[in-house]
């Protein structure tokens, strides 16, 4: 058995001991990097050509590269998303794709507050004055027009896991929320004591709209152009969901608007940015992490462990035990 981990540039030196100890007794474990910005990715076609199994987490697994796998049985990703495969060829080739659950629901929320109260209340900015200007003044901050966090509606775009997290700990900050999620059973919602509305009253009632979508061929650059001119009241953008919920572009576009109070992006379209290309930098009313909003060594532990156990109960045969199957190829 050849179990593949397929990776972008900057997580390649990741620590993988977790897999490692996964391993049946006799498999051979490969790591194979993708460089979407590389003309030469003959290396990574080469490794994965004979793999039984492929462990993914940002690479996108479009028709040349399941073309190039000869072997595999079963894509299994390090994540709740499967937006890194073409879903429908993979089952056309016979080869299965799962995904896993609730590994870092908790990690996810808290960094989704931990943006939005950063930029409300300029945490980057003071700090710096502070530390690198040496600038003891509050006044600093004058033209990012602070707002009192209560009474703030957060909306919430995607109603899950995690939403649901975000819903719970907003209100602790006393403040009213509503949400999005045609998916969602309204019962949920009220228990929760979160409004149930759709997507343009999301845009035009919100002061902060958090983002925590699967991203689908439907929902692909949800927020543009039309719907920040929806949004009536500046609200600052969170993203927890997927970078291309959000079209980059359009984003900078609102922002240079001032249609947008500020957006906190734990991730941008691209899963390997060109930070070089980035017109989103530079801004204070921008923070970047580099989808980082998951980890904690709790979550980088069940992530590997997770996805490893996944790819295993496939192969296996054992198909009740995988987390969730994406689409319907058994064996």
């Amino acid at each position: 058995m050849k179990i593949v981990l397929a990776e972008v540039p900057y997580t390649k030196d990741r620590y993988i001991g977790v897999e490692q100890s996964c391993c049946p007794e006799g498999a051979e474990l490969k790591i194979a990097v993708f460089d979407e910005h590389s003309d030469d990715n003959s290396a990574f076609y080469k490794e994965i050509e004979d793999a039984d199994i492929i462990i993914n987490g940002y690479v996108y697994f479009g028709r040349k590269e399941i073309d190039a796998l000869k072997k595999c049985r079963i894509i299994s990703f390090q994540s709740t998303g499967y937006n890194e495969v073409d879903l429908k060829y993979a089952e056309e080739k016979g080869i299965g794709v799962c995904s896993i659950l609730d590994y870092c629901t908790q990690e996810t929320a808290e960094n989704a507050m931990a943006l939005m109260l950063n930029l409300q209340r300029a945490i980057r900015l003071y700090d710096r004055s502070v530390q690198q200007d040496h600038v003891w003044d509050y006044l600093v901050a004058r033209d990012m027009h602070l707002k009192r966090i209560a009474g703030q509606v957060m909306g919430i775009a995607g109603l899950g896991r995690i939403g649901q997290s975000v819903a719970r700990k907003a209100q602790g900050f006393d403040m009213p929320v509503i949400a999005y999620d045609p998916f969602l059973p309204p019962e949920i919602a009220e228990k929760l004591n979160v409004k149930l509305v759709d997507f343009d009253t999301l845009l035009a009632e919100s002061d902060v709209i958090s983002i925590h979508m699967n991203l689908t061929q439907d929902n692909y650059h949800m927020f543009n152009k039309e719907a920040f001119q929806k949004m009536k009241k500046r609200p600052i953008i969170v993203n927890e969901g997927r970078g291309a919920l959000i079209c980059d572009d359009d984003l900078v576009w609102a922002l240079d608007n001032d249609l947008i109070r500020g957006a906190a992006l734990d991730m941008v379209e691209s899963e390997n940015p060109d930070l070089s290309e980035c017109k989103l930098l530079g801004r204070e009313n921008v923070l970047l992490t580099p989808h980082s909003g998951y980890y904690s060594e709790t979550s980088d532990y069940l992530v590997a462990k997770y996805s490893m156990d996944n790819a295993l109960y496939y192969y296996n045969g054992e198909y009740d035990k995988v987390k969730v199957m994406r689409n319907n190829v058994r064996g």
